[in-house]
């Protein structure tokens, strides 16, 4: 699976399974949050409302297309929407990233150092 990476920034609700804000930052530098459930960012279900935030976390995409500018800049242009239908709060669901905002196959996003 292809995950980019994100930041859990808070605990919003104790619903099962615990509801989480996040932030992607994309290569502009224009943040964009997600409110999301927590096993779609983390694998780690220990967290809740006492736990310290930021925390790494990780949201499946898919890879669209990888893109170079005319200054040889690279970036990834990615779609959340599959394969779990997140959407941003604040907008889109196709996002460009920096390259190493892309992790495959990893499980736990603190695995991705």
């Amino acid at each position: 699976m292809t995950s980019v990476r994100v930041e859990i920034t808070r605990w919003v609700d104790d619903y099962q399974p615990g509801i989480v804000e996040c932030k992607l930052i994309d290569a502009t530098g224009r943040e964009w949050l997600f409110i999301e459930k927590l096993p779609l960012v983390t694998g780690d279900d220990s967290l809740s409302a006492s736990n310290v935030y930021p925390i790494k976390g990780l949201i499946a995409c898919k890879v669209i297309a990888y893109i170079e500018d005319l200054s040889r800049r690279r970036t990834v242009r990615i779609t959340i929407e599959n394969p779990w239908q997140i959407a941003a709060v604040n907008g889109p669901m196709v996002f460009e990233v920096h390259p190493e905002q892309i992790v495959k196959n990893q499980m736990n996003p603190n695995d991705t150092d």
